[in-house]
């Protein structure tokens, strides 16, 4: 029997992301993977946005995704019809990148094998038991892994939380689409059309010589797999042709089911990413949030771990991502509502618009969509209190730095813009880095706007301001206990 500290079931982009940042915290992490190769056949996601972006820029990586895609100034809300521009956001990313999945796990899978994470291809997870200390992973080929935390992240049917026991409350499919890849012998209509049905289009492959279609279908289908018949048959009740379809790579569907599971943890098993949540992909936020869970609960976990941190930091996991899918649950949902074609909701479609159009509101679903607003509830205080740490201009006494440089290895920092040496924390010095620092700038939020300078901020791992201090120090030994374990001396003691 293998040992590992923990083992992750699934290694797409939540599981890659999730490897990486414990591998970085110096914990045995393993990941088991179905494919045998990295090779991804159909449709995923097909970009990033802006705060995923930065949550790569945080572990230095960001420029390797940026470099391969394709910058868009605006994210989608509830259709084509109307951009959300965020090119005036106060961020470094402010774009969505158009990647296709294969390149963002190609991408994710080589940093983690820099990382050296074990990874056993060609095998599930086909069961565990666990108990108070460990948990014993059964694997498709008879292995027997031991861990003492397992992770799913193996997707909407995930195996792991049904074997768990965890509900995955929610909302059954009403509408379904068709999504394929092929060849056609005729000149296609490009791009989106509005018909009785729903929203189709049609846009060209990577490779330029097929192309790559989304139909709404006109019954809901999930009684039996697709094809190219049902392809066919759907092109010409939205086109009035099928435009010579033929030769598919591959042929998929998706639908509108929306659910999350009522608990991200059963005792020593977590779930993390579509495991967790599932709902339509309109606005491109399923792969964006699992990634955003990994940055979330690795750094919590490797603590518990190393005992540096008790355990109960893993209920503010749940605490805090439970209520990011919730949210996107809900918007995808209003997605799919404004996109029927009847005459009330294409008057409601055209108000929503008409709203969205306008500056406030742009910047409020924009900021939501890309992820820039996202507030953790950590309490009353300064507005960036809970919310990302912009990556500022800093100057140190190491000359000039970027604040998420220093965020590369997954460590908290505690930033001090006060009189240098102005803030001791003698007790955590071996988990939190000190960094004396100014900054000339101005200090402002996506969607929030402009907010007062503080004096000293403690940024956790993922990012998130964990402590504000403004003028004072009180509240930073609690909030440094709370984050990161009781000071070295009270642990000696």
């Amino acid at each position: 029997m293998r040992e590992h500290a923990v083992v992750i079931a699934g290694g797409g982009p939540t599981g890659l992301m999730l490897a990486g940042e414990l591998a970085l915290a110096g914990i045995d992490v393993a990941i088991v993977e179905r494919r045998a190769r990295e090779d991804l056949i159909g449709a995923r996601a097909g970009g990033l946005h802006a705060r995923t972006i930065e949550v790569l820029d945080q572990r230095g990586i960001g420029d390797r995704f940026v470099a391969l895609g394709t910058r868009h100034p605006a994210v989608p809300f509830h259709s084509h019809l109307v951009p959300l521009e965020i090119t005036d956001f106060p961020t470094r990313r402010n774009f969505t990148l158009g990647l296709r999945q294969n390149h963002i796990e190609r991408l994710l899978g080589e940093w983690v094998g820099e990382l050296a994470v074990q990874t056993y291809r060609a095998r599930e997870v086909t069961g565990f038991a666990q108990d108070e200390t460990r948990v014993d992973v059964e694997l498709s080929d008879g292995r027997l892994l031991r861990a003492q935390y397992l992770v799913g992240c193996d997707g909407g049917r995930s195996l792991v939380r049904k074997a768990a026991g965890i509900e995955f409350a929610g909302w059954d499919p009403t509408t379904s689409w068709l999504i394929a890849e092929a060849e056609m012998a005729g000149e296609p209509e490009w791009g989106f059309r509005q018909h009785d049905t729903g929203t189709s289009a049609i846009g060209k492959a990577e490779d330029g010589g097929r192309v790559r279609l989304v139909l709404t279908e006109r019954q809901l289908g999930t009684d039996r797999e697709p094809t190219l018949r049902d392809v066919s048959a759907a092109l010409v009740a939205a086109y009035g042709t099928d435009f010579g379809i033929h030769s598919p790579v591959w042929i998929s569907r998706f639908t509108d089911m929306t659910r999350q599971a009522v608990t991200y943890r059963k005792q020593r098993v977590l779930l993390a990413g579509d495991a967790a949540h599932v709902h339509p992909p309109m606005g491109g936020q399923g792969l964006n949030i699992g990634v955003q869970d990994a940055v979330n609960l690795g750094w919590k976990l490797a603590q518990v771990i190393k005992r540096i941190a008790p355990d109960d930091l893993l209920d503010t996991y749940e605490a805090e991502r439970q209520k990011v899918a919730a949210r996107v649950l809900r918007n995808t949902m209003a997605h799919v509502a404004l996109n029927r074609t009847d005459p009330r909701t294409k008057a409601l479609n055209e108000i929503v618009s008409d709203l969205l159009r306008m500056d406030e509101p742009r910047r409020c679903f924009a900021a939501m969509m890309s992820g820039l607003d996202l507030h953790y509830d950590l309490g009353d205080g300064h507005p960036l209190l809970g919310r990302r740490m912009p990556d500022l201009d800093l100057v140190t006494a190491d000359g000039p730095m970027q604040v998420f440089a220093l965020l590369h290895r997954a460590r908290p920092v505690l930033l001090n813009f006060g009189a240098p040496s102005s803030i001791a924390i003698a007790g955590w010095t071996d988990r939190v880095q000190l960094v004396d620092a100014s900054y000339r700038g101005a200090w402002e939020l996506p969607a929030l706007g402009a907010v007062p300078a503080p004096t000293a901020m403690l940024v956790r791992p993922d990012g998130y301001v964990a402590w504000v201090g403004e003028r004072t120090q009180a509240g930073l030994t609690e909030a440094l206990t709370k984050w990161f374990g009781a000071s070295a001396g009270t642990q000696r003691a």
